[in-house]
């Protein structure tokens, strides 16, 4: 994984765990990358730490789930774009793929550091998405709502060209979509600034994500 001069942006991570975008993620190569999505991890997590409040809230509260939760489910789309950025050959996917590693690593860090803070267990005794009211139903073999099964995932690797670029923007374009669900879905349901400032911050990162994956495939003359 590598990064050019963009990557070292993430050392000006702001609070929320987002990560500044930009044409400088263009150069990032594969070596590099791995080096800017561990920076942004530890970035994130300190930013997480240092976030000011005296909130602390219990293990099965609403908080807490969508950290453990929203983690795992931006683990997959850290490792779904690390593979994108290794095997892609189309620059601006390349340019995605870097943006939402780092991105969501940084944000995992954050969350992990909440976690911490609240003295809390990286993982819980309650089942996945129990936290958010009606969406129990929504978990599908244990995989939260856009995550993609093994054998998605095992296409995706299996895939080279233009038919890996079109499968992983689809992937990804569902992964965000039930990202986005679940962060409104914390929105509706805590009053904590930390927390509603970062959910608001993915919403609005995602979507934005959406429309680049939508027109990149009408690039590809996929839909």
């Amino acid at each position: 994984m590598t990064i050019g001069s963009g990557a070292l942006a993430t050392a000006g991570a702001p609070a929320d765990g987002t990560i500044e975008r930009g044409p400088g993620r263009r150069g990032v190569g594969t070596a590099a990358l791995a080096l800017a999505i561990l920076l942004g991890l530890l970035l994130g997590f300190a930013s997480g730490l240092l976030a000011p409040g005296l909130f602390r809230p219990g293990d099965g509260s609403p908080e807490a789930g969508f950290a453990r939760d929203m983690s795992s489910h931006h683990a997959q789309a850290v490792e779904m774009s690390i593979l994108a950025h290794e095997k892609s050959t189309d620059p601006d996917v390349r340019t995605l793929s870097a943006d939402i590693a780092l991105t969501q690593q940084a944000q995992i860090g954050t969350m992990q550091a909440w976690l911490k803070t609240w003295k809390l267990n990286p993982t819980g005794s309650q089942p996945r998405m129990a936290w958010m009211p009606d969406a129990a139903g929504a978990v599908k073999n244990g995989l939260m709502p856009g995550m993609a099964t093994d054998a998605q995932r095992a296409e995706l690797r299996a895939a080279t060209g233009r038919d890996f670029d079109v499968l992983f923007l689809r992937l990804m374009l569902d992964h965000h979509l039930g990202g986005i669900h679940m962060a409104e879905g914390i929105l509706d349901l805590s009053d904590d600034a930390q927390v509603t400032a970062l959910a608001k911050s993915m919403v609005a990162g995602q979507k934005k994500e959406i429309e680049l994956i939508q027109s990149l495939l009408g690039r590809f003359g996929a839909r």
